[in-house]
């Protein structure tokens, strides 16, 4: 269900804002309304902190995983302000990742500022190597000393069609060529030949260049080093200090959210009604002034769902996908966690996926220990549903073996009728998953007259499904289902709309037609979890096909057979997690919700508590 909200407004005096918090923090109960409290300077800081954690903390991740630095050719780092640049990157000291933990995230972040000018630095290098190096290695000191003496010396590179003619009292002697350009230096007076590109003279010789070029890289690979050895050792005492440093800023923002008038300041915002009686015994110990009221029409509470204790954990699948329902429609957890199950085993496909992905959730779950439990149960269940599904199609990698058949499996891929069973199966799903939301809403609303209009859209629904059904040439569409159309029509036109509302909302009526033929489209769409499901077992199939049938002896054929398999497999399963992502998500917020009126425009209910972690 949707936990009933009650708005509440909470004085006391302006020495015991912090104090107040506090004892509201320890509560746990109140999502306070922190309006534009984030523009303070307090709650900038705040954030800015936390910022310059979490920067530390990818950082570190990033190091751990091998995460390559990439060269920002536009920074503005030392490789491209070499005029600029107060420090050189080759040289510096490292810093030290040791101190409190304020010095060791900005230790962290100094160190990856020094990376990036070095992986700066050393693509300038490297770009400054291929430009010399048609050029030759030589002293670079030779020609300061010539145009000292007054003999001007000049890189030029050239078309291989160009007369490189010196003018009178020069010099040109070409250093390197290829089929179509030369490279030289021209020495002495007078102006380059036509055609010639004048190149600038380097600022290091070759040879220091390529060692310039080496140490660069040598000192990327000891930061990255450096910072995995802080990453492996340091990782607990991050999160530590990105949970301190994230409750400290959300503690800055509801001190700022507090107004004032003299000597006494207030908050608002929104708790539980069931947790009423125990902020009201709080106010009354603390000395505070507190007002609890419903709300009001044009007021938006947070959304607290507490669907049945058996479908809770899809509450982390909300939280996941960052969607709640509005507070004034309905929480649909229970259907949500079903049908969600259901779409992803068959999207899926395949037995042996889901009895990886089983193994999987359980060896994550030994690692992280301390981890939420939701996430896991969730992918227990769907793990579970995809080895059942499996099991019913006869689908395990890819292959059907005939011992595993059954009659579910026999009627999923007969030969002949495999393709329409499988069809009616989605259309059936469909029909019930969208005549479930219209159902909810004829309990909802009656006795009201409005009930029959959402009994005349399950007949909608019913006669669209037989028409689905005879388009695809599943079965012939029965006569009965059009009288049945008939009154169901009758019923919508009725019943959509009181005649009170036909003023306001007549607009309603008018798209009517529209919504109808809609449904339609809404019953064929369930036709995806077919569609999807047969491609992600073709594509196994077609793997497994490529790997036995190698034209090569046994010995040689093992490796690549195994290679195959897992690229060919490993690519379709990640596949159906993207298609569980795309359709299975759709399927529910989209076709079942507009039937059951769900805008998904709600925002959860985060009450102003301590942090577990923190300590």
């Amino acid at each position: 269900m949707i936990v009933p909200m009650r708005h509440m407004t909470l004085l006391c005096v302006a020495a015991e804002r912090e104090t107040t918090l506090e004892r509201l923090r320890e509560l746990g109960a109140v999502h306070l309304e922190l309006g534009d409290a984030t523009d303070s300077d307090a709650c900038r800081d705040a954030r800015d902190q936390l910022a310059t954690a979490r920067r530390a903390q990818q950082i570190l991740k990033d190091a751990l995983a091998g995460k390559p630095v990439i060269p920002t050719l536009s920074g503005p780092h030392r490789a491209y302000n070499r005029d600029e640049g107060p420090t050189d990157p080759l040289t510096v000291p490292l810093p030290k990742i040791t101190g409190d933990a304020g010095e060791r995230i900005a230790a962290i972040c100094q160190l990856d500022e020094l990376r990036q000018e070095l992986a700066n630095e050393a693509e300038w290098i490297k770009r400054e190597i291929a430009r010399v190096t048609p050029f030759g290695d030589f002293d670079i000191t030779l020609p300061a000393r010539l145009v000292a003496r007054g003999v001007p010396v000049r890189l030029f590179k050239a078309p291989t069609s160009v007369a490189l003619t010196p003018g009178e009292g020069a010099m040109i002697q070409t250093l390197s060529a290829n089929t179509r350009t030369v490279w030289g230096v021209m020495i002495g007076p007078g102006a380059l030949p036509a055609g010639c590109i004048p190149e600038a003279l380097p600022e290091s010789s070759l040879s220091v260049l390529h060692e310039q070029h080496k140490t660069a890289h040598a000192r990327i690979r000891q930061i990255t080093a450096r910072l995995r050895r802080t990453a492996r050792r340091r990782a607990d005492d991050m999160q530590a200090e990105v949970d301190r440093l994230s409750e400290e800023s959300l503690f800055a923002t509801a001190a700022a959210a507090m107004q004032a008038d003299g000597a006494v300041v207030w908050i608002t915002g929104w708790l539980p009604a069931d947790q009423e009686d125990e902020l009201r015994g709080a106010a009354r110990e603390n000395a505070w002034g507190l007002l609890i009221r419903d709300p009001q029409e044009d007021e938006a509470p947070p959304t607290l769902l507490r669907p049945p204790r058996l479908f809770r954990p899809v509450l982390a699948l909300f939280k996941g996908l960052d969607i709640s329902p509005a507070y004034t429609e309905a929480d649909v957890s229970v259907p949500f966690f079903c049908f969600f199950a259901i779409f992803f085993a068959m999207l899926v496909g395949d037995g042996g996926y889901g009895a990886l992905l089983l193994a999987a959730t359980f060896y994550v779950r030994r690692k992280l220990p301390k981890a939420p439990r939701a996430p896991f149960i969730l992918m227990t269940c769907f793990s579970i549903g995809t080895i059942i599904w499996g099991t019913l199609s006869n689908t395990w990698f890819g292959t059907h073996p005939g011992f595993a058949d059954n009659t579910a499996s026999r009627w999923l891929n007969h030969p002949e009728d495999g393709i329409n069973n499988m069809m009616l199966l989605c259309f059936t799903l469909g029909l019930t998953h969208l005549s479930i939301a219209r159902l909810w809403n004829f309990v909802v609303l009656f006795p009201d007259t409005k009930a029959l209009a959402e009994l005349g859209w399950v007949g909608v629904l019913a006669f669209m499904y037989c028409m689905s059904c005879g388009i695809v040439g599943i079965f012939a569409v029965p006569t009965f289902i059009y009288p049945v159309f008939a009154v169901s029509l009758v019923l919508i036109f009725l019943f959509t709309l009181k005649r009170n509302e036909l003023k306001t909302n007549g607009i309603e009526l008018g798209m009517l037609p529209l919504n109808i033929v809609s449904a339609l489209g809404d019953i064929i769409s369930y036709v995806r979890l077919f569609a999807v499901g047969l491609a992600s077992v073709k594509v196994a199939e077609n793997f497994n096909s490529m790997a036995i049938n190698m034209g090569l002896p046994l010995w040689a054929k093992i490796p690549p057979l195994i290679l195959i398999l897992l690229l060919g497999h490993g690519l379709n399963l990640a596949m159906a997690g993207l298609s569980i992502l795309v359709h299975a998500v759709r399927l529910n917020t989209l076709e079942f919700s507009n039937h059951k009126g769900i805008t998904w425009s709600g925002y959860a209910f985060k009450p102003f508590r301590r942090n577990p972690n923190v300590q």
